[in-house]
């Protein structure tokens, strides 16, 4: 199998029905007494229901920025985003972002904190608890319903990051590096784990990732960014057999796709200094 078969732009994905769409994306910051920034310009993207697609690019290159504005936390100067056919003007339950920093509230308990999207949302405290019941299981938190944030590890609280995420069932799960500050160990573990809750789940995933390996094992496909003002490159297609574990990481197809990106990441690197 040749790295054309397993790696190849996909510039016929947007004839798929596509579930997000980002037309023409384009955000300055204007900070007090300095010069405008332009984080995103023309930044266009679609992505497919039940996608799996992995963001990369330089640092600075508007990644964070672009979860934002698909989160509905901020407006952009120009084009549109739409989720299912319907533009999006600001945030939604239909779309929950992971953050790398874990977000948990440290006097709320597992089962606390996982159940604070559905009491915002006024869902009643007896038919709460068989959800997130259902979702500390789904992590592997089984046991740990009564403990508080700093009692757990890094990987444990992320995995509540993404129980609470997941509980008020978004359609959209937004994640900004979210095994960054994990050790490599945790961060292979939660990588796996991930894997396995999005092949039950069936959600519609976008993943910001400074980690090339990351993307291309947990990715359908990879979008690599341009630096700022960012917008895309090229688009990846991986072409890997599903459901993927460790061992598939130390395939020549595996390092080939990590070279591919890489090569397409490098030129853009090099080609802005």
């Amino acid at each position: 199998m040749n790295l054309t078969s397993l790696v190849r732009v996909t510039k016929d994905w947007a004839l798929m029905a596509s579930f997000i769409q980002a037309r023409n994306i384009t955000l300055s910051f204007k900070p007090k007494n300095r010069e405008p920034v332009t984080a995103l310009n023309n930044f266009n993207l679609d992505v497919a229901r039940g996608e799996f697609v992995s963001i990369v690019g330089p640092s600075g290159c508007g990644k964070s920025t672009f979860l934002n504005i698909l989160l509905g936390l901020i407006e952009p100067d120009n084009g549109q985003m739409q989720l299912n056919g319907t533009r999006i003007t600001g945030p939604s339950q239909e779309r929950a972002m992971v953050f790398q920093e874990f977000g948990l509230l440290p006097w709320r308990t597992v089962t606390a904190n996982v159940e604070l999207g559905l009491e915002l949302k006024g869902v009643p405290a007896e038919q709460r608890l068989i959800r997130v019941n259902e979702l500390i299981k789904l992590v592997g938190l089984n046991g740990f319903e009564r403990h508080y944030p700093h009692e757990l590890s890094g990987g444990m609280k992320q995995r509540v990051g993404l129980a609470r995420a997941l509980a008020t069932e978004p359609a959209v799960l937004l994640m900004d590096e979210p095994f960054a500050a994990l050790d490599a160990q945790t961060r292979d573990l939660m990588q796996a784990e991930l894997l396995q809750i999005w092949e039950r789940t069936q959600k519609t995933v976008l993943f910001v990732t400074h980690s090339i390996e990351e993307a291309a094992y947990l990715s359908d496909r990879v979008v690599v960014m341009t630096a700022r003002p960012g917008h895309t490159k090229d688009i990846l297609k991986i072409h890997l057999p599903r459901p993927r574990d460790y061992e598939m990481r130390l395939t020549p197809e595996f390092n080939e796709i990590k070279l591919r990106i890489w090569e397409v990441l490098r030129e853009e690197l090099t080609s802005r200094g």
